[in-house]
């Protein structure tokens, strides 16, 4: 079988953006039958380097992770309110699934493999010991594509 444009296809992640991150991670804890994990905050623009849409925002959010299998995690985002994907699409769609999320290697060649296959870039940044970017695979695939690169 050929290997696909990301060469991989095993999810992580899925990405859900809620309205107040502390409330719904105790329904997640007490749904999932887990400890809270609690949440933590984005870098700041000169740590993190976020782009949106190509330009430089100083957008952050809080980030509770819950682990739901070997190699997957559930992963709540309540953004602030400078421009994001996280913003947008909430404002936009509301609270729900914003993305899946997956490991890859070589994140410029990829960036770019998805911008050739109408797959743009949204928005991308940097975090301790990698780097991210979502892709709007909206058009063919329904969703966002978060492309995740570990060190």
């Amino acid at each position: 079988m050929e290997k696909g444009i990301l060469d991989t296809n095993v999810v992580t992640q899925i990405g859900i953006l809620v309205n107040d991150i502390q409330k719904t991670t105790l329904k997640y804890a007490d749904f999932l039958g887990v400890e809270n994990p609690g949440y933590k905050i984005t870098n700041i623009y000169d740590e993190a380097r976020t782009e949106f849409r190509g330009k430089p925002t100083s957008a952050r959010a809080k980030l509770a992770f819950f682990k739901v299998g070997e190699n997957l995690s559930i992963e709540l985002i309540e953004p602030d309110h400078n421009p994001s994907t996280w913003r947008e699409s909430l404002d936009k769609n509301g609270e729900g699934v914003h993305h899946i999320a997956f490991v890859i290697k070589g994140m410029t060649e990829k960036i770019i493999t998805l911008g050739k296959n109408a797959m743009p870039l949204l928005q991308k940044g940097e975090y301790k010991g990698g780097r991210y970017a979502y892709m709007n695979c909206e058009k063919d695939l329904k969703l966002i594509v978060e492309l995740l690169e570990n060190d």
